[in-house]
């Protein structure tokens, strides 16, 4: 692996025109494709295998075209204190609005609340539900813009009016502040590390272009593929992150090489075969990672990794062959200005803060693990009271209409009525179908927790009913829950006496039945990952035990973090501070979110860091020296590229859509107690603690495993200083 990666980099180096040339045009292409494309269309979400998405096909099946997905709003309209909307003005006022709002040329219908019965009982809130021809993603501007002038002309006239729906989204996705400020942070970060503008700009301009090479490869394929704009976040925010991960590892392990008198080119080479090595190894384990969110057996989320794991893989792509091309271009640019003078980097020092420290937890290994497995696990600790769920429009903030509206329904009409339950009645085959219906609906009017149940309403056939049930309590209540699990138990005995069988669905049904999915698939998609990265790290380092060290310290930082988000999110404190204005259930993905890509980039710094004491332990050095040298070469990268990942994560907890914060949150501080806990503490730690053995791996093992060199051992066995080649000599003159 080493004299291959060593081969490309020299490659890379001297062709360096022929390789930015390429790259040129990769980004030409998949741009030119991405503005030719056709916009994603909206498939909507679906779970194969869940109770609610066959009740959902079902429905499809049975009425075909009613369950059309055309964007919808909901208008609501409520009285000033002490008036009601039934009153002879108001009233006028919301059939004058509603009447507008069918004039749409987008609008398939809006329904007068007084005609549907759709007025609370104490007459102070109403509201209409208007419907599209088209999915909200092909709203046009003129649509939208049609809809808010309608709100605000009811609002003159004294009522107080908010909208929520589908027809209300504004798209979300990647874009605004949050990646400016993510490679804000991060370019000062590197300036900081580096001490030169062209040392932090390099890694942050070749991410740049492996960000600009995936989000085009995305949106040319989304139409295809049917990608969406999270899948395009998520992308981002990996792409971002691991490129200026790999390309700072890869001009770190430059700039020592230069220290130690390479010329450009064989320390360009020295640096990808090394540094490279880790930098393959590393993002193989966050494509494993990710592409295994496909075990879950979620379209949309294995959409989402799989674009994300090409992010990855671009990154990978442009630090082995980029980044080198542009040290080729620019050899003595990424130095420091006063070392230039001097010809050497000043990166050779024997000691650090690197050094310092790891002599300081070698002194101190138990008191400095067993603070960092308690202070995890007291981490970890809230996750035990985790409650999953899907944010709708009641986290939003207070400043949208939006959650206006959920709430004005929620006081008119209760706080079951923004999540209505959905009941599918099969009764093909039954001699009496809408007296089966019928008693299938009395019955569960009856179950405790209902406040209502609406008319059936039959497909054409007759064989098929559908009828909605409200329940007491609010979407996210855990009552609610327990609501549908009695509904569903009560189904065999119903059954039994009608004949007829039946499914809830439902966006509240869909969240709960998502929720216990995720749960149930959890632990097979850790043993796969888990199980799939111990192996590839048994081939990187040959030890037994640096794997299992590595998986079990991920655990720990993982739980902690969900332990953080769950204090944030579900508990409330410090809510404020990140915008969260409503706490709830965590979202239901947000458990394999973290596994699965916090494993990853976990990895990414277990491997970097790892590599460089194995490295030195190769090369004769004790298992205490070796985890020195380790530091003294590593510690100040991985603490940057920690950094970096913090802020690029961090920056997304501004966004306005609710569960990109949350995982922007949960990402970051993942990073945060992974890179500074578990790697810079917990694991010199166990090495100190486990000495040689720490390196051991059984022969039969030992003969098994194919060996990668990854630490280079190769490339520097007995290898001298060479004589500059004259493609060095020019460009050593740059």
């Amino acid at each position: 692996m080493a004299t291959f990666l060593y081969r490309v980099g020299r490659l890379a180096f001297r062709r360096r025109w022929y390789v930015a040339l390429v790259w040129a045009a990769v980004l030409a292409a998949v741009g030119l494709g991405a503005l030719k494309a056709p916009g994603a269309a909206d498939e909507g979400f679906s779970m194969p295998g869940i109770e609610s998405q066959k009740a959902f096909d079902l429905m499809e099946q049975r009425f075909p075209g009613a369950t059309a997905d055309g964007a919808t709003a909901r208008v609501v309209f409520v009285a000033p204190n002490g008036q009601k909307v039934t009153a002879a003005d108001h009233r006028k006022a919301v059939e004058d609005t509603v009447a507008g709002l069918a004039d749409g040329s987008q609008v398939a219908s809006a329904v007068n609340p007084f005609q549907a019965k759709a007025v609370s009982k104490d007459g102070t809130t109403a509201y209409a539900t208007v419907t599209y021809k088209v999915a909200a993603n092909d709203l046009t501007d003129a649509g939208k813009e049609q809809l808010e002038h309608a709100l605000e002309e009811a609002r003159d006239t004294g009522l107080t009016v908010e909208a929520g729906g589908s027809a209300m989204a504004d798209g979300g996705g990647a874009g605004g502040a949050a990646e400016v400020i993510g490679v804000a942070i991060a370019a000062v970060v590197l300036l900081v590390t580096f001490g030169s503008l062209a040392a932090a700009g390099l890694p942050l301009l070749t991410a740049l272009i492996g960000v600009g090479v995936s989000m085009a490869t995305i949106l040319a394929l989304s139409d295809a593929l049917g990608l969406s704009t999270t899948t395009g976040t998520l992308a981002m925010m990996l792409g971002l992150a691991v490129g200026i991960d790999y390309a700072l590892f890869v001009v770190s392990r430059y700039r020592e090489e230069r220290a130690n008198g390479r010329a450009p080119q064989e320390a360009t080479a020295l640096a990808v075969g090394t540094a490279g090595s880790a930098v393959v190894f590393a993002g193989l384990t966050v494509v494993i990672a990710l592409a295994g969110l496909a075990v879950v057996g979620i379209p949309m989320l294995t959409k989402m990794g799989l674009a994300a794991a090409g992010a990855v893989v671009a990154a990978v792509l442009i630090a082995l062959t980029l980044v080198p091309a542009f040290l080729g271009f620019w050899p003595n640019a990424v130095l420091r200005r006063r070392d230039r003078r001097r010809g050497r980097t000043g990166e050779e020092a024997k000691d650090n803060g690197g050094t310092r420290w790891a002599r300081f937890v070698l002194r101190r290994p138990l008191p400095v693990l067993i603070l960092g497995v308690v202070g995890l696990g007291a981490l970890a600790l809230p996750m035990t009271s985790l409650q999953l769920g899907m944010p709708g429009d009641e986290a939003k903030p207070t400043s949208t209409t939006e959650r206006r509206a959920y709430d004005a329904l929620a006081e008119g009409f209760g706080p079951g009525f923004n999540g209505p339950l959905t009941v599918v009645v099969d009764a093909q085959g039954d001699d009496d179908a809408q007296a089966a219906a019928a008693a299938i609906s009395k019955d569960i009017g009856a179950t405790k927790g209902v406040v209502s149940v609406s008319p059936a309403r039959f497909n054409e056939a007759g064989d098929t009913a559908v009828f909605s049930v409200v329940p007491s309590t609010a979407p996210t209540d855990e009552k609610t829950k327990d609501l549908v699990t009695a509904i569903r138990g009560e189904r065999p005995g119903i059954e039994s006496e009608t004949g007829a069988t039946y499914e809830v669905t439902g966006t509240t049904a869909l969240n709960i039945d998502i929720s216990e999915k995720v749960q149930s698939a959890l632990v097979p998609y850790l043993i796969v990952v888990v199980g799939l990265a111990i192996v590839l790290l048994l081939v990187v380092f040959r030890s037994l035990l640096v794997p299992l060290k590595a998986a079990l310290g991920f655990l720990l930082s993982v739980l902690a973090s969900l332990g953080a988000v769950v204090v944030v999110f579900q508990e409330g404190h410090g809510a404020g501070l990140l915008g969260v204005e409503t706490t709830g259930p965590i979202m239901s993905l947000m458990p394999i979110f973290l596994v699965g890509i916090v494993f990853g980039l976990a990895m990414d710094y277990e491997v970097f860091l790892l590599s460089r004491m194995r490295e030195a332990y190769v090369h004769g050095e004790t298992s205490h020296q070796a985890v020195t040298s380790g530091f003294r070469h590593s510690a100040r990268v991985v603490v940057a590229a920690a950094l970096i990942m913090i802020a690029v994560f961090a920056g997304f907890i501004g966004e306005s859509d609710s569960m990109i914060k949350m995982i922007g949150f949960g990402l970051a501080s993942a990073v945060l107690l992974d890179a500074f806990v578990v790697r810079m503490a917990i694991v010199p730690a166990v090495l100190a603690l486990l000495g040689d053995k720490a390196w051991w791996l059984p022969k039969r093992l030992d003969r098994i495993l194919p060996r990668v060199d990854v630490e280079g051992e190769a490339l520097t066995r007995g290898a001298d200083t060479p004589e500059p080649a004259p493609a060095d000599q020019e460009a050593a003159r740059v």
